[in-house]
């Protein structure tokens, strides 16, 4: 790893650190109920290329600060000036920072762990699901509400894998949450725990999980990954992608702006809870 990437994950926004062979990554902001900023992002990759490379940290969790995991993408942070958008502008931008980024993490060689509390929406789902697992408190709540911006789902899709089909639509057309219970019914998380177990019951699986071999380990996650590719994961994802970049181009040309409604009801109803 070069000192840049290691700097860059050194950030108010992410922090970093390794305890019994295990990273812990945060997301550090709190007052914004841990919105995605570029800046954010871009920590954060360098905080996943950071534990990937060290050879000391054999499982990897992320985990947030604050009352909510991740509020999503922060709308205040991802675009130009209206008249500078364009969709090339945008899928560059997106292909970057959502679709490279995600798959990468989701293809660390390490294990790696989601603890999850409050909010999880939209964007906020693009970070744990990469996560080989996931540990969420008795009040997290799973969301993706795009649809209602004109958008058939954020830029990583992996609602159909992880909910399966009919589930996944769901949500998708109604916008509605599911509940921590109702994520683990169906697969999609593997244990909830109460609020203030959370950080200690993720860990703890963690240090679990780390006493195992290493290579062990690696070669059990590429066969699990590996399996899901042959299935059509990885050229899913991609087609996708594609598919949720039209639905920013529709919006371009229907109201000059990459999403149809901004969601600051929504926001604002985050910032009461």
């Amino acid at each position: 790893m070069t000192d840049t990437a290691a700097d860059a994950a050194d950030t108010d926004e992410v922090l970093y650190e390794v305890d019994s062979k295990v990273a812990v990554i945060t997301l550090n902001r709190p007052e914004v109920a841990n919105a995605q900023n570029a800046v954010l992002l871009d920590a954060l990759d360098a905080a996943w290329s950071r534990a990937a490379a060290d050879e000391e940290v054999k499982v990897i969790l992320l985990r947030g600060n604050g009352k909510h995991f991740s509020s999503g993408h922060d709308l205040k942070d991802r675009w130009p000036a209206p008249s500078e958008i364009t969709l090339e502008w945008i899928y560059a931008a997106e292909s970057r920072r959502y679709l490279e980024y995600t798959l990468r993490w989701r293809n660390v060689p390490k294990p790696s762990i989601a603890a999850v509390q409050g909010k999880c929406i939209a964007g906020g789902l693009m970070l744990c699901w990469p996560c080989d697992l996931i540990v969420a408190a008795e009040n997290a709540e799973f969301s993706d509400p795009v649809v209602h911006m004109g958008i058939g789902g954020v830029e990583y899709h992996g609602h159909t894998w992880e909910l399966g089909p009919r589930k996944a639509k769901e949500i998708l057309f109604t916008g509605r949450a599911v509940t921590a219970e109702e994520a683990e019914k169906v697969g999609m998380v593997n244990k909830v725990v109460p609020l203030d177990q959370l950080d200690i019951e993720a860990m703890e699986l963690a240090r679990q999980i780390a006493r195992m071999p290493s290579f062990g380990l690696r070669q059990a996650k590429r066969a699990v990954n590996q399996s899901l590719d042959v299935q059509g994961f990885y050229a899913a994802i991609q087609s996708v992608f594609d598919i949720h970049e039209t639905g920013h181009g529709n919006a371009l040309s229907v109201s000059g702006y990459p999403i149809l409604t901004k969601l600051d009801g929504m926001k604002e109803r985050l910032k009461e809870q």
